[in-house]
């Protein structure tokens, strides 16, 4: 059949899903209690459903009083009886697969559980609905004349008691159908090599001859190929290796420090970015319009949403609200209860609601990486922001960075630390430091707040991180390629600390 025609019958049928978007963009908190009592029914003689007894929960408040907030911690246990063969657990289907995870939190692995629910009515409908969403947006798109390149983990799936662990795109790429993998590259076989540094070739190899029309996945391991695909072909853009590549759709973190160097990749006034935010606990948010950074909350995958308050995270009187109490411009923690048996789940993911109608939404941080030692409550969102803002503004590029508090000591006031390693560096890094600060100051009054006249914080120092440090530091802690990344902010210094560290080491 020919490509034209393939693409478009694949548009016609893509489409077909704004239809039942339709629903629950008009009644959104229907469709989340609905779904809420049907995850209750389905679970209630689980282990878990007995003990909290969700046969007897008939509302929402009955739901919050008898179900604590739970982390990972707290349900190791029951992960692990599942991971020793035991089922009916928190989910009464077969849990075989866990999507390995330690995120940059914790040197200790996480293991996620992942039903065939959450596979089929999560994941997958996840990324049936972005190509449904992108196509709907861009009538004259031609995606499906050629193939998306992928770029995922880089483990493979390995077993243990006759269930399976590895990363959530190794678990995706392992279950997904045959037509998938023909519309995509490179090959399953590359797509699963473990070594990142043998596997970057490999794929370049694999997919400079193809008719790339599309690109997925996180932005800096991304830029990490382009970048080496283009000094292997000698090529001067993206667009002379793949000239009908139309969008790029992107997750894991922050696009704004990379931005400027994807539009530089990409010189075509009519490129895509499409930004996706999902987890190995699931898939939460899809960008739905062009030329857009907010999100819109997808209501009917099987998860069922809860906010705290971040003015009352982690205090006595933290509480959670259900989607129809948030508001507008505030930063919530995100709390989840998901078909693959997480019940209330704090997921470590902050967001902030950009719409109520619909429920759009942009990734703010992390619960964990933020910075409040001095009351500032500093988010990634504003410093990345004010980094994009201060490279544009001199014309330097960032590949990455990281910010740690330094503590008042005696009569010392306390300040921020910055390491950044740049890809084009600041003719002046005192006057990058400067404006950096004074930019954190307009997009934080908090931050402006104890700046003012040095009354709480000193100026931030900056440190310049040598050529790929963030790349060696990964490498030592085998977390090369996939969804691994660079913690951004820190309460405390143990990761600063550890890349200083490396980088006194191998200058001398």
């Amino acid at each position: 059949m020919p490509l034209p025609i393939i693409n478009s019958i694949a548009s016609w049928l893509l489409k077909k899903r704004v239809h039942q978007m339709e629903l629950f963009l008009k009644y959104p908190h229907e469709v989340q209690e609905e779904l809420l009592f049907n995850l209750l029914k389905i679970a209630e003689n689980t282990v878990i459903g007995k003990k909290y007894d969700f046969g007897s929960i008939k509302s929402y408040e009955t739901f919050c009083e008898r179900i604590p907030i739970s982390n990972y911690e707290d349900l190791e246990p029951l992960i692990e009886r599942t991971r020793r063969g035991e089922q009916n657990v928190f989910w009464p289907t077969s849990i075989k697969w866990f999507a390995k995870s330690s995120g940059t939190t914790n040197a200790k692995s996480k293991f996620i559980p992942v039903s065939t629910e959450a596979l089929e009515n999560c994941h997958y409908k996840a990324s049936k609905d972005l190509l449904c969403l992108y196509l709907n947006n861009n009538e004259d798109s031609e995606l499906f004349t050629g193939k998306s390149l992928r770029l995922g983990g880089s483990k493979q799936l390995y077993e243990d008691n006759n269930t399976f662990f590895g990363d959530l795109s190794a678990i995706l790429i392992d279950n997904m159908p045959i037509w998938a993998e023909f519309s995509s590259t490179p090959s399953n076989k590359v797509s699963l090599m473990g070594d990142w540094e043998t596997k970057l070739p490999a794929i370049i190899n694999e997919t400079v001859q193809e008719n790339v029309t599309s690109l997925a996945g996180v932005p800096s391991w991304m830029m990490v190929l382009l970048n080496k695909t283009l000094e292997t072909t000698k090529r001067g853009s993206i667009l002379d290796i793949w000239p009908n590549v139309e969008v790029y759709f992107h997750g894991g973190v922050s696009f704004e420090p990379y931005r400027e160097q994807y539009q530089k990749l990409f010189p075509k006034k009519d490129f895509n970015f499409y930004e996706i935010y999902n987890a190995s606990e699931g898939f939460f948010a899809l960008q739905d319009q062009n030329n857009s950074n907010e999100l819109l909350l997808m209501l009917d995958y099987g998860i069922f949403y809860e906010f705290i308050p971040m003015e009352t995270f982690g205090t006595p009187q933290q509480r959670t609200i259900p989607l129809h109490q948030v508001e507008l411009h505030k930063n919530y923690a995100l709390v989840i209860s998901t078909n693959s048996g997480l019940w209330r789940y704090l997921i470590g993911d902050t967001v902030r609601f950009t719409s109520l109608n619909p429920y759009r939404i942009m990734v703010t941080g992390r619960t964990k990486h933020h910075i409040n030692v001095f009351g500032e409550e500093l988010m990634i969102e504003n410093t990345d922001k004010a980094l994009a803002k201060t490279c544009q503004e001199l014309g330097c590029e960032v590949i990455d960075y990281t910010v740690a508090p330094i503590f008042m000591k005696e009569k010392e006031k306390g300040a921020h630390e910055w390491l950044i390693e740049f890809k084009t560096y600041p003719m002046n890094t005192e006057h990058f430091a400067l404006l950096l600060d004074e930019n954190l100051q307009k997009l934080n009054s908090d931050y402006e707040a104890k700046r003012h006249n040095n009354m709480t914080l000193n100026a931030l120092k900056l440190n310049i991180a040598r050529p790929h440090l963030f790349y060696d530091w990964l490498k030592e802690k085998d977390k090369l390629g996939g969804q691994h990344k660079i913690p951004r902010l820190s309460n405390n210094r143990s990761y600063l600390d550890e890349l200083l560290k490396m980088q006194i080491l191998q200058m001398k």
